[in-house]
């Protein structure tokens, strides 16, 4: 809202949402306050995907070059049947991706990307260690209570606090998230314990019957692999702690037993792994309340099946802060990013609930040639999910 007295802004949650709104509303010479729930930062062992779509927000924010470097570029998104080891897709990534969006697909540890949006963001903008407990109307603010007993104001509440939202419920309503009756295994090792077998420089999916598995590597030295499996899962198993759930490597064995040699190599391999449950929701019939909006997980938690869950969060980011600084009030704003955003979201979510990504000959440009940090927000275009927008 240029010319106005500027917002305090508070962001709850410190995940890559979160760290990425408020280096973007930074961009605007707005200076949020972030609360996290969290002591500290970890570097828990899960890999990410990010798409040229995602890449163009890094660009924006200025942490791309040094993506790159921690980075892995994979060649190909390489589909193969989990019996046989035919391969059903080879989408070409690399060099041909870069060429046609203007931006890379990197592959890379979840931790590193989080390292490089807190280094854009200042630590004393951080609060650690504070548990959001409570959102209540305070005047023309907005007040929130932590579990240590502070409390902070704000003019603007961005919920970034991941599927488990409570910012989600002061918005929407309790509701818990939908059990889809999969859970997953998941592990970072290094590539010294496949002992000499290389897992080759594609990101690979090997899609089974009712299960699968995708593996890729971390780094841009090739010295860390990733991978990640959906299977079914008869009880509603749930934990709040899913990214640090220990699993059982028998039973995950188990699991993938007739799977190609090359999965059995690789899951005999897995020293640990960890386990966690997959969860969606509908879309929310709307993404802000008064002065409390939504963003990523808390907004449109989506399944992993596009890995384009931090992607969504991104381009969240960049367009709720071009909105902020670009609309009349805040109610505008607010307006404005939901109309740009709930399209294209809501049609990545129902995509990602299929589970089909690639497993055949796929055309990406609707998703990976959209650039949320300069497509007009204001055009018919810019929440057009299957438009196929570069910069």
């Amino acid at each position: 809202m240029r010319g106005q007295q500027k917002l305090s802004i508070a962001i709850v949650g410190a995940g890559i949402g979160g760290l990425a709104v408020a280096a973007a509303l930074r961009k605007f010479f707005i200076e949020p306050a972030v609360y996290e729930q969290a002591d500290a930062f970890a570097r828990i062992g899960a890999g990410i995907q990010q798409s040229p779509n995602a890449m163009k927000v890094h660009r924006w924010l200025g942490i791309e070059d040094r993506l790159r470097q921690v980075a892995h570029a994979p060649t190909s998104s390489l589909n193969r049947d989990a019996f046989s080891g035919k391969v059903t897709n080879d989408h070409p990534l690399g060099r041909e991706v870069e060429a046609r969006y203007r931006a890379p697909f990197l592959t890379l540890h979840r931790g590193d990307l989080h390292a490089a949006l807190l280094s854009i963001v200042p630590p004393q903008s951080i609060r650690l260690g504070r548990k959001l407990v409570g959102l209540a109307p305070q005047g023309p603010r907005v007040q929130l209570s932590f579990a240590d007993g502070s409390e902070a104001e704000a003019d603007v509440v961005i919920g970034a606090d991941g599927v488990h939202s409570l910012v989600r419920d002061h918005v929407a309503g309790p509701e818990q998230p939908r059990f889809t009756g999969r859970l997953a295994y998941r592990t970072t090792f290094p590539a010294s314990l496949l002992k000499g077998t290389d897992i080759g420089p594609s990101r690979t999916k090997w899609w089974g019957r009712d299960r699968h598995i995708v593996v890729y590597y971390v780094t841009a030295a090739r010295d860390e692999i990733y991978f990640t499996t959906s299977l079914p899962e008869k009880a509603d198993w749930m934990t709040r702690e899913s990214w640090s759930t220990k699993g059982d490597l028998g039973e995950m064995r188990a699991a993938f037993a007739s799977f190609h040699s090359d999965v059995q190599r690789l899951l005999a391999a897995a020293p640990e792994v960890h386990k966690w449950g997959i969860y969606e929701r509908d879309p929310l019939p709307a993404w802000s309340k008064g002065r409390v909006v939504l963003l990523g997980d808390a907004c449109h938690p989506m399944t992993p099946y596009m890995a384009s869950g931090a992607a969504m969060a991104l381009e969240d980011a960049a367009v709720l802060a071009r909105a902020i600084d670009e609309a009349d009030s805040l109610e505008a704003a607010f307006r404005l990013y939901e109309t740009t955003r709930k399209p294209r979201a809501s049609v990545v979510q129902a995509g990602s609930s299929r589970n089909t990504w690639m497993r055949a000959e796929t055309n990406p440009d609707w998703l990976y040639g959209y650039d949320a940090s300069s497509v007009p927000l204001r055009s018919k275009l810019a929440a057009d999910a299957s438009t196929y927008y570069e910069s």
